[in-house]
């Protein structure tokens, strides 16, 4: 991974991607901690734009930074191709695309988008999962701290809980209560909540439903103490009461002051529960905004996103109770 190694890039938009300053100026330890202690205490307005994103009633720097920040962050795949005389061609394919976007603590960012947008490569590239053809450019830090493909991995199942999109995450070899370890009163807690019977601890995920493994998955991730969780789709499968109470245990573990990053396409649950949403397409971040409880109004553009119909976004218009403007197509805006 390509990084720029400055832990004050946030306060520098001009940054750009893949530039390295080779004479670097830092502050004094007295002056970053005058610096720290002054943006920590910040109250920041409903919707004040800075650091390149709107800001919920929420959002706190709590150290003087995100909780996640990912900047100018760039994946694409090496392949190959065949000319017609018949001579092989590498090229990148690229997926994401100077992508920017954080997670204060005591928040949750919905990122939104169509199936295929590059939603979980985002995920695998915070995560540190990188294929051997992978090529990553950009900068991440977790808690302040400037990251690489060896740290992530690290915090990973540590400090960064993941629920992945795949069922077949699971070990088919490993029992269920084995693979979600942890106390085995908080683990009973889970399964109760979920409605998972006790004998399911003693089942291998081939012999469960799929609604059943992805109940597990979450349970895997709550299992832990975390700070961050990266949610990856994590509720088809499920009926809309537990996928509501999935939602509503993201929602505590944000109060706690941590932070959710939840990846989907079901605009209508994210709401219930998001304090921003990023909305993805074709490898970036193409409209982000809070979500307001007040009575002023907040445009989010989704023309042409492919992330809902007409329909859905009535919905969603009901949801908000009109605090954010669709703009679905050219003509209509609900």
């Amino acid at each position: 991974m390509s990084v720029i190694h400055n832990r004050h890039a946030e306060q520098n938009p001009s940054s750009q991607k893949g530039d390295i300053d080779s004479s670097p100026t830092f502050q004094s330890d007295s002056a970053q901690d005058v610096s720290i202690a002054s943006h920590d205490a910040t109250v920041h307005t409903h919707t004040e734009f800075h650091h390149g994103h709107f800001h919920a009633e929420v959002s706190h720097h709590a150290g003087g930074h995100h909780l996640l920040q990912v900047q100018n962050l760039c994946v694409g795949f090496t392949m190959y191709e065949e000319d017609k005389r018949f001579s092989v061609k590498q090229r990148v394919s690229q997926v994401i695309d100077n992508l920017s976007l954080s997670v204060h603590t005591g928040e949750i960012l919905a990122v939104v988008g169509a199936s295929g947008s590059g939603k979980t490569l985002l995920a695998d590239a915070i995560l540190g999962l990188y294929a051997n053809n992978v090529r990553v450019e950009g900068t991440i830090y977790y808690d302040g701290v400037l990251q690489d493909a060896k740290t992530l991995t690290q915090l990973r199942g540590r400090e960064i809980a993941f629920v992945p999109q795949s069922v077949k995450s699971l070990d088919p070899l490993m029992k269920v209560g084995k693979q979600i370890g942890g106390d085995a009163c908080r683990r009973q807690e889970l399964f109760e909540r979920y409605g998972l019977s006790p004998e399911v601890e003693d089942l291998y995920p081939f012999e469960l439903s799929g609604g059943m493994a992805r109940r597990v998955l979450l349970c895997t991730a709550l299992m832990k103490d975390p700070r961050l969780i990266i949610a990856d789709e994590p509720t088809p499968g499920l009926d809309l009461e537990l996928a509501v109470k999935a939602m509503e245990d993201f929602r505590a573990f944000a109060n706690e002051g941590k932070g959710v990053l939840l990846i989907t396409h079901d605009i209508e649950l994210a709401l219930r529960v998001a304090d921003r949403v990023a909305v993805f397409k074709d490898g970036t971040v193409v409209e982000e905004t809070a979500l307001q409880t007040s009575s002023s109004h907040h445009h989010l553009d989704l023309t042409g996103s492919d992330v809902c119909d007409y329909h859905s976004a009535l919905r969603l218009n009901r949801l908000l109770s009109q605090s954010i403007v669709l703009r679905i197509d050219g003509n209509r805006t609900v």
